[in-house]
């Protein structure tokens, strides 16, 4: 008797299932779109670049707004395609409410460095090493990249350096301007201390940064951190400094 009613319970659970599948999977279906919402779902500590009044206009202009449109009509794909036409956008989803209303759920791209070349209008890369234009909605405080930088250059090895400088805490603090030079050699600008460190190319930047590291613990400290205008890196065994 009690294995037939767990069965009979189970039987009544599945049904109700599939029923509310079916029921909210299609019921909106039959009506007209209620309403047409933009979410942001990654913006971070009012750190938000995309305006979501304008991909609304923008959505408006392409004729593509849902609103009072039969919902078995609406193509969501299409409007996924055009919202991802902004650059500052990673991903979009677009999906029809329970009150039948068709919302898009965003996802914005992440910069970690801003790019200031010689020529050329400034930008961003982002967290996978893109190329990202800037916002008019909001300008994020970053490390900055000025000088001689070719656009490959910054996707690749001045990418790879920043997401370097980004895990490692004291790094992240202390560099708060990399100067590219013309042959693609760096000049570090510090947040601490009024001198400039010389990096060269950005090979073995690691275990210069190591020999930085050794050279603040034991030579800053016991001569005050502005002693020295310039700290030459670029020599494989040792720190070359400049004093003022």
């Amino acid at each position: 008797m009690k294995k037939v009613l767990v069965i009979t319970g189970l039987c009544i659970l599945i049904g109700y299932l599939a029923f509310s599948a079916f029921y909210f999977k299609e019921k909106p279906k039959d009506g007209l779109c209620t309403e047409f919402d933009i979410v942001v779902s990654n913006s971070e500590n009012g750190m938000q670049f995309v305006n979501t009044n304008d991909i609304v206009k923008y959505v408006n202009e392409k004729g593509l707004n849902p609103k009072g449109k039969p919902l078995r009509d609406i193509n969501t794909d299409s409007l996924e395609h055009v919202i991802l036409n902004n650059q500052l956008i990673k991903a979009a989803q677009a999906y029809v409410t329970n009150n039948g209303a068709i919302r898009v759920t965003i996802q914005e791209r992440k910069p970690i460095l801003r790019i200031i070349p010689n020529t050329g209008e400034s930008y961003y890369i982002d967290n996978d090493g893109n190329k990202m234009p800037l916002s008019k909605n909001f300008t994020a405080y970053l490390p900055i990249a000025s000088g001689a930088i070719k656009e490959d250059f910054a996707k690749g090895d001045l990418y790879n350096f920043t997401l370097f400088l980004r895990n490692d805490n004291f790094w992240n603090a202390q560099i708060e301007q990399i100067v590219v030079l013309p042959n693609d050699e760096i000049k570090l600008i510090p947040r601490v201390g009024d001198q400039q460190i010389l990096m060269g190319q950005l090979n073995d930047y690691k275990e210069k940064l190591d020999k930085l590291m050794t050279f603040y613990k034991k030579g800053l400290n016991e001569t005050g951190w502005n002693k020295y205008s310039v700290i030459n890196l670029k020599y494989n065994k040792q720190v070359v400094c400049t004093k003022r």
